[in-house]
Order: C-alpha cells, then sequence, then structure tokens
C-alpha cells in the first residue's frame, strides 16, 4: 500500500488516506509481533542445535559460545546503530522488510557450513539481517499506541522473543532427530520472505509522534524538531541516569537470559540424557508459553501502576529479577528434570521476561520524536553487546575452564554462578533507576 506518509512520513496523513483506527493499530502490532517471532526463530533455532553442530564441527565449548555470542551480537549490535538512524529518516516499514528478506536467506544458507569459520559468516549475515528488526518496530509501536498503552504493547512485541524460541525449540528439535540439523535452518528460513513482502505491502506509515497529539500537530511537531545525530542521541539519554541505570539493568538480565536460553538445552542434554526433540518439546512451550505470559503481564502491570507512579516502571523489572532467581536455581539443582522445569523453569520463565515491556516502553518515553529507533537501536547495542555476547560466551568458558573437572556437569554450575551474580546486580540497578525516573522525565522536554 502506497501511501503519502511513505513520500514524507513526518507530515500530517492526506484527508483521503484511511484514518488509523484502533483496529488498524493492533493489525500492525499483530504483523510486527510476528516478525518477531520470525527474528527468535532465525536467531535462537542454533541453541536447540548446539550440541550436535558442536560435534559435527569438532569445535570446543568456547568456540560454539562465541558462535551463538560475540559473532552474532558483535554486528547484530553494531549494524542496528546506522540501521536505527536510516529508520528515524525514511521509511520504518521497508527498512524491516528488507532486514527480514536478508536475515532469512542466511538462515537459510546457515545449513550448508561444513566449517566453523561458514557458519560464523553465515550467523554474521542473519545478525546485521535482525539489526533492521526491533528498532524501526519500537518505534512505529511507539507512533501506532500512546504512552499509557505503550508498554503493554512493547510487551506483546517482545512476546514474540518467546514464541520464537517456541518454534525454534519444537522445529529444530524434532527435524534434527528425523533429518539432521541442516534441514531445520532450510526450513525456518524461507517463510520469512514472505512476510517481508506481505509487511511491505500492507503496514502504513504513521506520521511520527501520532498517537501524543492529533496527527497534524504531530506531524507539524516532528518535521521541526531537528535530527538528531548517534553522538547526540547517545549524550542526551546518557545524561540521565535512569537511562544509564536502566541500560546497566537490562543488559546483566539479558546476560542471564542469553546464558540460559543457549545453554539449557545443553544442560538438559549433558546433565538429564535428553535427546534435542525431548528437550525442544519441553523448552519449546514452556519458554514460549510462560515467558509470554510473563512479558504481557510486566507490560500490563506497568502500564497499570505506573499511571500513579512512574518508577513502577523500573520497580517491577527489579521485585521480578529477584523473585524469579530461587525457581531458576531449583530448575539447575532439581535431580529430577521433569520437576525442574515445571517448579522451576516455568516461573522462572514468567519472571524472567516482565522486564522487557516496561525497559523498551521507558526508552521510547524518555526519547523525543526523532530519537526513538536510534534510542532503541543503543538500547540494544548496550544490552546485546553485554547480555547476547558476553553471556552464552562466559558459561562456554567457564565449561572448559572453571568447572572443566565436572565434565558434563560443568555447565549446571556455569549458569548458577552466572544466574546469582547477575540477577541480583541487575535489580540493583533497576532500584537505582526508579530514584531519578521523575526528574529525568521532566527533564526530557527542556
Amino acid at each position: 500500500m502506497t501511501s503519502r506518509t511513505e513520500a514524507s512520513p513526518d507530515k500530517a496523513p492526506d484527508p483521503g488516506e484511511p484514518e488509523i483506527t484502533p483496529g488498524y493499530a493492533n493489525y500492525v502490532l499483530g504483523v510486527l509481533f510476528v516478525v518477531y517471532v520470525f527474528n527468535f526463530i532465525d536467531r535462537q533455532i542454533l541453541n536447540i542445535l548446539l550440541e550436535p553442530i558442536k560435534k559435527d564441527l569438532g569445535v570446543s565449548d568456547t568456540a560454539m559460545g562465541f558462535l551463538t555470542g560475540i559473532a552474532f551480537a558483535a554486528f547484530y549490535s553494531i549494524a542496528g546503530i546506522p540501521i536505527a538512524r536510516l529508520a528515524d529518516r525514511w521509511v520504518r516499514r521497508s527498512v524491516i522488510a528488507i532486514g527480514l528478506t536478508l536475515w532469512s536467506l542466511f538462515t537459510t544458507l546457515s545449513g550448508l557450513p561444513s566449517q566453523f569459520w561458514q557458519m560464523a559468516l553465515a550467523r554474521i549475515g542473519v545478525g546485521v539481517g535482525e539489526a533492521a528488526g526491533s528498532p524501526p518496530s519500537h518505534s512505529l509501536i511507539a507512533d501506532y499506541f500512546p504512552p499509557e498503552r505503550r508498554a503493554t504493547a512493547l510487551a506483546i512485541y517482545a512476546s514474540g522473543i518467546h514464541f520464537g524460541v517456541l518454534f525454534g525449540f519444537l522445529i529444530g528439535g524434532w527435524i534434527n532427530e528425523f533429518f539432521g540439523w541442516r534441514w531445520a535452518f532450510f526450513v525456518v528460513g524461507a517463510p520469512g520472505i514472505l512476510l517481508a513482502i506481505v509487511l511491505r505491502l500492507t503496514v502504513r506509515e504513521p506520521p511520527r509522534g501520532y498517537s501524543e497529539a492529533t496527527a497534524s500537530n504531530a506531524g507539524a511537531a516532528a518535521a521541526i524538531e531537528k535530527m538528531p545525530s548517534v553522538k547526540e542521541v547517545f549524550a542526551f539519554l546518557w545524561e540521565m541516569p535512569s537511562f544509564r541505570h536502566l541500560s546497566i539493568a537490562a543488559a546483566l538480565t539479558a546476560f542471564s537470559g542469553y546464558g540460559m536460553s543457549t545453554w539449557g538445552p545443553a544442560f538438559l542434554i549433558r546433565v538429564h540424557g535428553m535427546g534435542t526433540g525431548e528437550v525442544g518439546s519441553w523448552l519449546g512451550p514452556l519458554t514460549g508459553v510462560f515467558g509470554a505470559l510473563g512479558a504481557f503481564v510486566g507490560g500490563y502491570l506497568s502500564d497499570r501502576r505506573g499511571a500513579a507512579d512512574e518508577r513502577w516502571y523500573l520497580w517491577l523489572p527489579a521485585l521480578a529479577s529477584l523473585i524469579g532467581l530461587p525457581f531458576a536455581l531449583l530448575f539447575l539443582l532439581s535431580p529430577d528434570p521433569v520437576f525442574g522445569l515445571l517448579a522451576g523453569f516455568a516461573p522462572s520463565a514468567i519472571m524472567g521476561a516482565m522486564w522487557l515491556g516496561p525497559t523498551f516502553s521507558m526508552v521510547q518515553t524518555l526519547s523525543k520524536l526523532r530519537m526513538r529507533a536510534v534510542a532503541s537501536a543503543i538500547l540494544l547495542f548496550i544490552i546485546n553487546m553485554i547480555g547476547m555476547g558476553l553471556g552464552p560466551q562466559a558459561v562456554g568458558v567457564m565449561n572448559d575452564t572453571v568447572f572443566a573437572s565436572y565434565g558434563t556437569g560443568a555447565v549446571r554450575y556455569s549458569l548458577i554462578t552466572v544466574l546469582i551474580v547477575m540477577h541480583v546486580w541487575a535489580a540493583v540497578h533497576f532500584f537505582l533507576g526508579a530514584r531519578t525516573l521523575r526528574e529525568d522525565l521532566l527533564a526530557r522536554d527542556l
């Protein structure tokens, strides 16, 4: 669908154009949610296939930690900044559609490598493509949904993480059992190209700031507002203590989250003797259902409680981090894997996802209109370089060094160490960020 807002997305819509109704806003959110599901299918399917790929390529845990962590995260995070800047200037739906096409192609190519370096290059390609996903999506959602509903909308979008893990683990686990790990990449990569076409043809580009004022006023405000540089956006955000603490807390939470999502399947395979199909059948649905529930509840509660006191947008993730820790430890320490999964992993998945909606929503709210995609990319850069980049890598290194004497049980103690340190540390920063949040929100428009 071609619209006047694509040619000049900051201007008010033409009177002849369809109004952006609540139903259409929900449709756009649904499309972006499905895109994010594919984003995480293509990203996380490697985790359920980690053991067979490691054996086939003949590499160490440290090498696999590099493949699932730094090799992906560095290019994903660095590419996200210029792509987000493009999204703040150009048509966001087109940026997402191009990125979706690119990462889908490289996911398909991930089934071809016979050497480690070839797999690393394929995953780098996936990372660069996926960098075009979240920053422009966050910016679009912020324009379709007003501040009082934004955390809930972004939480629904973020639950795509968990449904992506669900389908990635299920599809990857069972395809590996019957056809081998290479076919898993072929199967999940191709559908993304069709989805890119649907997104490009059916999602409209709203004026910047559409949700916070009338379309004409919002368009005029965005048109007048100067386009800041990446350096200026970073300086604007980093000057706020609440953003500094929020971003550090989110990165530490992601450190433990990516460590668990990457090495959790290996833990069940090595310690409890499960096959990839069985692991996918347990971890996939539990992560998908309970993680998505946690993301939604986190967004909904923060919007409800935050209407009276904005600090709940950071208090809630802090409390969830502390409450979820004992359940995660129960999963890792239980001698019965089924009991550990149901009594430990499922509750920890709920608590572990509650930070997503309030955190991303608050960054959008703290930012000015012309900063939103870049602001999201800066937050994701911090989260992914520390969390995605170092979390899986740290566990892999500890498996091979600190806890190597425990043999197949090394992964258990590596994960326990990471979880205890990161959950407590993250909660401290969420609480510290809440202390200045009100003042930073007031200072935003000065």
